[in-house]
């Protein structure tokens, strides 16, 4: 269903049941698929395509050019998984050309009132953002990752699967699988323990995280040197072994560490 006052420009490719409501817009090089719903004034431009089953709220802009100086009008593209809710006011912008043409989120997703997902940046399933979150360009997070409310999030920082970022928090640093920070600057103030319970992790596998993570971020020896040997310790655990190739992997944001260096759960 298309509402009267609508506009969808011609080579717009719908699916099934798809329902534009009053006053949206949605351009010519877009894809929505089947069922997908625009509830009223919601714009959706640029070389887009939006999965099965999401949602769109008033006043949403998405695909619009970037946010970057250094884009100059190339073919870039944003995806959008299935299933995803985005509320009110959000703002999603496509790749650019430094940061491999592509911004994508996966299935699944809540994007709540007035947040952003910049250019290049690249979400996983089941990831909630709460109201005024920013992630800023060329941002990578996991699946299942919680952001409390008016976080920000540096630009090509990594946010681990399963991490929880408290409210109001200012990340500069990569967060760890798993981990939880908070603060302004936000520090690691742990694991999420209440996110690994609710999601069905066993008793043991926690507990042989929780023991990786103090030898990992302990006072004693170098980070490298602390992860090594918690790779050879837990070389059977999956969720240890996230965690290793998760630092190892660190490239262009430092590792966001404890303040203490200890545990402060």
């Amino acid at each position: 269903m298309i509402h009267p006052t609508a506009i969808v420009a011609d080579g717009a490719r719908l699916g099934a049941d798809v329902r534009i409501g009053p006053y949206s817009i949605v351009g010519s090089n877009v894809t929505l698929g089947d069922r997908v719903e625009l509830v009223s004034h919601a714009v959706v431009e640029g070389n887009t395509t939006i999965g099965p089953g999401t949602r769109i709220f008033p006043f949403a802009s998405i695909g619009h050019e970037p946010q970057d100086l250094k884009f100059h009008g190339e073919n870039s593209r944003l995806e959008i998984g299935a299933n995803c809710t985005i509320r009110e006011s959000v703002t999603i912008n496509p790749g650019t050309e430094n940061g491999g043409m592509v911004t994508r989120i996966g299935n699944n997703c809540l994007i709540m009132a007035n947040a952003h997902v910049a250019h290049d940046a690249i979400l996983g399933n089941n990831v909630i953002m709460a109201n005024y979150v920013g992630v800023a360009g060329h941002v990578q997070v996991g699946d299942n990752v919680i952001f409390g409310g008016t976080c920000v999030i540096h630009q090509f920082t990594r946010i681990g699967a399963h991490a929880f970022i408290g409210a109001q928090s200012m990340v500069d640093g990569d967060v760890i699988p798993y981990g939880m920070a908070v603060g302004n600057r936000a520090t690691l103030t742990g694991l999420n323990l209440i996110g690994l319970k609710r999601r069905g992790f066993e008793r043991e596998a926690i507990h042989r995280l929780r023991a990786a993570y103090r030898q990992i971020f302990a006072s004693e020896g170098t980070l490298r040197e602390r992860v090594e040997d918690a790779a050879e310790i837990f070389s059977q655990d999956a969720l240890v072994q996230d965690v290793v190739r998760f630092i190892a992997d660190a490239q262009d944001r430092p590792i966001l560490l404890p303040r203490n260096g200890h545990e402060t759960e």
